[in-house]
């Protein structure tokens, strides 16, 4: 189960912010449904080549300061 929950409208912010950072992420790469959030976190971690406890820290820090264009 994932650590995170991110709803479809936080989710359209912050794909935004993870596109800026990480520019080599598709479209197709950044797909997401609502409720399946291990599987955006499977994706993520082996495209990034980064580890769990890195992609599920930038997407919190990405959610928790929504407003802001930073990641």
């Amino acid at each position: 189960m994932a650590e995170i929950s991110i709803s479809k409208p936080d989710w359209e912010r912050l794909k935004i912010k993870v596109r800026r950072k990480y520019r080599e992420l598709s479209e197709e790469d950044l797909n997401y449904t609502e409720g399946e959030e291990e599987k955006l976190i499977q994706h993520l971690m082996n495209r990034l080549k980064r580890s769990r406890e890195y992609i599920v820290f930038t997407l919190e820090k990405g959610l928790v300061n929504i407003d802001n264009n930073r990641l």
